[in-house]
């Protein structure tokens, strides 16, 4: 087995993930939102589990992820800090806890570490969050930013195509990366944006940068975990890879269950009692 910087930590910190991207070695990160999928992410050593606000897409069936609430967050939070002993866990502040009102943002944020046990979170924006950033981080709370598609503002941008494709957003892309290290982030999340602008950021910045959808030339990579292993299928753009097809494989034991329980041969003589 490769040996890796990230595997010889008994618990993965912010610390650990710059020294990762000054040697070069990539981030995985992957979402859960509950005990049992953490369990699965912390024994293959994940170095990053996010507690995305995509629960609002995958967990709740909703359409964007505006509608999740802190306490929900919390509660998934909390369920995923039970399990995980030696990943990183950051943990999404959900749309309307921090944008336009820093004190709300702290308070949100102590929320999250206090009730759930969280290592740090994440927010969405640049420089019109960067007073609820500063307040966080005065806290000695962690922040990891989040720019180019930022779900969270969907209703602005009324589109999840690729962001930055102009030169005018590109330049507002690096200012606000650039912004966002300055202040104290300790990595950034880039969603969605040309390969070639993700590199440029990459390489102007010190602090790791996590990529989805924003090429290879990032510090680390982020994937929504019932993507990756095909337990949505309605979702399917082009920079996710599926690794299993869980839902093919999960409706066809669900089927062979049914089968056997109208044939009467579940249970057999060895299962029961």
């Amino acid at each position: 087995m490769v040996q890796y910087l990230s595997t010889d930590v008994s618990k993965v910190t912010t610390n650990t993930l710059a020294k990762m991207r000054a040697q070069g070695e990539r981030i995985a990160m992957l979402t859960a939102y509950d005990y049992s999928t953490a369990t699965l992410l912390d024994m293959a050593k994940i170095d990053v589990v996010l507690v995305g606000d995509s629960a609002a897409n995958v967990m709740a069936g909703y359409k964007t992820t505006l509608p999740i609430t802190l306490n929900e967050m919390i509660y998934h939070a909390s369920s995923v800090c039970r399990a995980v002993n030696r990943a990183l866990v950051v943990v999404d502040l959900p749309f309307g806890t921090y944008q336009g009102n820093s004190k709300e943002a702290l308070h949100s944020a102590i929320r999250i570490m206090k009730e759930s046990g969280a290592d740090a979170i994440k927010l969405e924006g640049g420089r019109e969050v960067i007073e609820s950033i500063d307040r966080i981080l005065s806290a000695g709370i962690p922040v990891m930013g989040h720019l180019g598609l930022t779900p969270q503002s969907i209703n602005k941008f009324g589109t999840y195509a690729v962001r930055a494709t102009s030169k005018e957003e590109a330049d507002q892309v690096k200012e606000n990366a650039r912004l966002l290290e300055e202040h104290g982030c300790f990595a950034l999340v880039l969603e969605k944006i040309p390969a070639a602008l993700a590199k440029e950021v990459t390489e102007d910045l010190s602090i790791p940068t996590i990529g989805i959808g924003a090429g290879p030339h990032t510090s680390g990579q982020v994937l929504v975990f019932h993507d990756m292993m095909g337990i949505t299928q309605q979702f399917s753009p082009r920079y996710l890879r599926r690794y299993l097809n869980l839902s093919e494989e999960i409706v066809g034991a669900i089927e062979h269950y049914i089968t056997d329980v109208k044939s009467n041969t579940f249970p057999n003589e060895s299962e029961q009692y």
